[in-house]
């Protein structure tokens, strides 16, 4: 090897460490930079935390326009007509009444608000199986209503749960699953099929599963598909989760199991205005309490002849 060559493959060496030095201080200046950055952030967002009172959603308020037709539904049932604010002030709340008074409604129009889709599931999640007009309603309710938020969560961190289109949304994570992959689309789910399971066991796989430590839930009649134990294991579930205080449920339900959950916020859609209610003043609780007390006089009243 001659000296010219020599002398090249030196320069050649020098200059590729100088490079890899300066580059090596660049990714530490870079990484140092980017460390203060994410420092600054965790203290905003702490800061931001720790000053929050009260659940994510704190107020709902209605302000109906002009346009609103109060002879077509929802608008035409007296609770939605008389609907001004609610309020949530704990991270549980329950909406009951009889069927057909509004409190599914209301739990819809609050999920399209915040970026939920019609049928449910996560805000990743939009498709409709009906006639557009059978979702009109709902959107125009929606459009109707204000969400102040005390801190609005992420967008990855929240569902809703319909028990009506449960079915629907296990049919849409199938075809994810057939389009990307198993393991990736089952994952949140209990890692198999909805499908694959009984119908209280898809519930609860769901709700052990997908929920997180934390996020904006909506439950439609979480308790359809749920045996009293289940119930109980929901509760547990919702509990847990409620550890972290920025998590909150919003949830509709006919069950007097779950509405004894404490510390929660019941509000009755019974009557033609909406109204807080104690859980044993709950025509849930004390119908079944009555006839669980005494099961033989309810059953002859109801089969006399």
């Amino acid at each position: 090897m001659n000296k010219v060559k020599v002398i090249s493959i030196f320069l050649v060496y020098h200059s590729l460490q100088e490079l890899q030095i300066e580059t090596i201080k660049s990714l530490r200046g870079i990484s140092s930079s980017i460390c203060a950055i994410l420092k600054g952030m965790k203290k905003n967002f702490n800061n931001v935390h720790i000053g929050i009172k009260g659940p994510l959603l704190d107020t709902l308020r209605v302000n109906f326009s002009d346009a609103v037709d109060f002879k077509s539904y929802p608008f035409s049932l007296p609770l939605i007509q008389n609907l001004q604010e609610i309020r949530f002030p704990h991270q549980v709340t329950f909406f009951v009444g009889e069927n057909g008074t509004g409190k599914s409604t209301i739990l819809e129009a609050i999920a399209l608000k915040s970026g939920f889709g019609s049928e449910g599931g996560s805000k990743n999640i939009h498709f409709k199986t009906s006639q557009e007009k059978t979702y009109v309603g709902i959107e125009q309710l929606a459009d109707q209503i204000t969400l102040s938020w005390n801190y609005k969560p992420f967008n990855g961190n929240g569902y809703f749960f319909r028990a009506e289109s449960f079915f629907n949304i296990a049919n849409y994570i199938d075809l994810l699953a057939q389009n990307g992959g198993p393991e990736l689309a089952y994952a949140p789910y209990g890692g198999k099929s909805l499908h694959e399971q009984s119908h209280g066991e898809s519930f609860l796989a769901f709700f052990n599963n997908r929920l997180g430590n934390g996020g904006f839930f909506i439950f439609d009649e979480p308790e359809a598909a749920l045996s009293p134990q289940r119930q109980l294991s929901l509760m547990i579930i919702i509990h847990e989760i409620c550890k972290n205080p920025h998590a909150q449920f919003i949830i509709a339900t006919h069950s007097p199991i779950l509405l004894a959950y404490p510390g929660a916020t019941i509000y009755s859609c019974d009557g033609d205005n909406l109204k807080t209610i104690a859980y044993t003043d709950t025509s849930h609780y004390q119908i079944t309490k009555d006839f669980l007390d005494d099961p033989e006089r309810h059953l002859k009243y109801l089969f006399e002849d």
